[in-house]
């Protein structure tokens, strides 16, 4: 069984091409996640599942671009694993054609597993909500995560300011705003190749295919920032990959893995980049 939410698309949700951001995206799936839990929650214990989880990874492939519309997007949900401590939803995000097929936006999938927040840790799920979420699991094989570089000493910077209305009510920063956080530090990262207003390479139009992210410490709201560093793992024919890591001092407390894809504007196809551009991509590659 599968549970499928109806998620309106907000004006402000666009990026300067038109798109939905590729961060609003992961704001959708908590949505439709949170809207499952509730909706199909057996009992109390269960329903406090919908809130009560932290997100151990996220990993999200993007198909297609989705632009405004005035019609609520579907987000599709449901179960393919369930752990001691831990369990998995993958998601779909759709709109359904007038002949009944599908325009697929997004594939994604989410570990998540019960946590206390009182003594911040995580807890093993009960035999309860074992039974509440087995009505939804399809097992499927998992996907496999994308590969990770230790950090080079090139690797760029970017302190990260978490604001007060990116913490949620358990003084957590919320799961989604990570994503934005490493979109920050990956396009500081991409001006300091050489893609500052001031110098001569042509700026691509970029879009970001894959992105996953493991959590690894809560972030909390601080005056100090965090440290962000982000560098090329990979250069393709039209395509490279970026690793970031979110970290205070030496601690790790999130890691991502981000490919992004060159684009020509006009046909929205890949295309390769400007040579000056993939000078830059591979100069940097550790």
């Amino acid at each position: 069984m599968r549970h499928v939410y109806e998620c309106p698309v907000r004006w402000a949700d666009q990026d300067p091409l038109g798109h939905v951001n590729n961060v609003v995206y992961v704001d959708y799936l908590q949505e439709a996640r949170v809207d499952m839990l509730r909706t199909h929650g057996r009992s109390r214990q269960a329903e406090e599942l919908a809130e009560g989880v932290v997100v151990v990874q996220t990993d999200v492939g993007y198909r297609a671009p989705l632009f405004f519309d005035f019609r609520s997007v579907l987000v599709e949900c449901w179960v393919t694993e369930v752990r001691a401590a831990t369990f998995t939803l993958a998601y779909e995000v759709f709109h359904v054609r007038p002949d009944g097929s599908r325009k697929v936006y997004l594939q994604a999938s989410t570990v998540l597993t019960p946590y206390v927040f009182a003594d911040e840790r995580p807890r093993r799920l009960t035999p309860e909500e074992r039974e509440g979420l087995a009505a939804y699991l399809e097992p499927v094989e998992a996907a496999e995560r994308p590969p990770f570089t230790p950090r080079p000493a090139a690797a760029g910077h970017y302190p990260v300011r978490v604001r007060f209305s990116d913490v949620d009510v358990y003084r957590h920063v919320n799961n989604v705003t990570y994503f934005e956080y490493f979109q920050e530090a990956r396009i500081s990262y991409f001006e300091q190749l050489g893609r500052g207003p001031s110098v001569d390479v042509a700026r691509p139009v970029l879009v970001i295919a894959r992105k996953a992210v493991d959590y690894r410490v809560p972030v909390l709201h601080r005056p100090e920032p965090y440290d962000a560093w982000s560098w090329i793992s990979r250069v393709g024919t039209t395509s490279f990959d970026v690793q970031s890591e979110l970290c205070d001092g030496d601690t790790v407390l999130a890691r991502a893995h981000t490919t992004a894809v060159v684009v020509d504007r006009e046909a929205q196809r890949p295309t390769p980049p400007d040579p000056a551009f993939r000078e830059a991509l591979l100069a940097a590659l550790p």
